[in-house]
């Protein structure tokens, strides 16, 4: 890999820390990480960067981002905006800006002004795929007028599942919120019929069905993880599925679907204890069984 002088993380969570493993693995000179959670020792953020060595940390956003040659913005979509302004303001003329986040097309271009107006050049990047398993090298679609000349340079990172979309900031991001329509309204749909199907007993029945329908070799499997996901990062994804309606909204449609969406991932994270269910029956038990506490509770 090409020696950068130095890479910015803006968002040291799940998403940051697999970038910061893979980067430092494939010998980045020198990390350094910033996270508006490093203030709070108790996070996962702050944990994650006591604990491992792939990272140094920036007392504020102006300092992680000074001097870097590429900054990599991985925040909670409510965050983009405000990230992307505390970086920008360290930033170097003719940084790269590369905005990984899950965000509606109109929030892409309000970040792509704040870098722009600074000297630095954005990238816009759709996710197109969970980041865990490929990691590095997960699908994303490059947008804006600096992707073509940064994909050399995001190949050489690892970032070998990129690709440029379009020379436009904001089409790659209508693709993924487009998708996101689909991909988290399953898992809020799967959640829903489950747990209802649960607590009559007709679970197996519904998954018969399921199978069926759609082929898929473990329905319960799949079902298992997809709520759990749900159970985990329903916030991260509540948020993610805001900006969908948002998207859906600017092509003058109601967002019915993706505001419900919303709200069932943003329900989701009540019973996060109940992730660590190893079966898809026990999951749903440990989640009926919470709401039927909240219910006596409320009595």
């Amino acid at each position: 890999m090409t020696a950068w002088p130095r890479i910015c993380l803006v968002g040291f969570g799940e998403v940051g820390q697999i970038l910061a493993a893979d980067l430092r693995a494939l010998g980045a000179a020198e990390l350094v990480a910033w996270d508006i959670l490093f203030a709070d020792a108790s996070s996962a953020p702050a944990r994650a960067l006591a604990n491992g060595t792939t990272a140094s940390a920036g007392a504020t956003a102006k300092e992680a981002v000074a001097g870097a040659a590429l900054v990599i913005s991985a925040v909670t979509a409510a965050q983009d905006v405000e990230a992307t302004r505390a970086a920008a303001e360290g930033l170097a003329r003719d940084a790269f800006f590369l905005d990984l986040n899950s965000v509606s097309p109109g929030v892409k271009q309000e970040a792509a002004q704040l870098i722009e107006a600074r000297g630095g050049r954005y990238i816009e990047a759709a996710v197109m795929a969970p980041v865990p398993p490929k990691r590095l090298a997960t699908p994303m679609l490059l947008g804006g007028p600096h992707a073509a000349g940064f994909l050399p340079l995001a190949q050489q990172l690892g970032f070998t599942g990129a690709t440029v979309f379009s020379d436009e900031v904001g089409r790659a991001s209508a693709a993924k919120m487009c998708r996101s329509v689909m991909v988290k309204g399953m898992e809020a749909l799967v959640m829903e019929s489950l747990l209802a199907a649960r607590y009559y007993g007709v679970e197996d029945v519904v998954l018969t069905s399921l199978r069926d329908l759609f082929p898929v070799a473990d329905w319960s499997a799949r079902s298992r993880y997809m709520i759990s996901r749900s159970l985990l990062h329903g916030r991260r994804r509540a948020e993610e599925m805001r900006e969908v309606a948002r998207t859906v909204e600017g092509a003058g449609l109601s967002a019915f679907m993706s505001a419900a969406c919303a709200a069932r991932q943003g329900w989701a994270t009540r019973y996060r204890d109940a992730s660590s269910a190893e079966t898809l029956e026990a999951m749903l038990d440990a989640i009926l069984a919470s709401i039927e506490r909240e219910r006596e509770a409320s009595r």
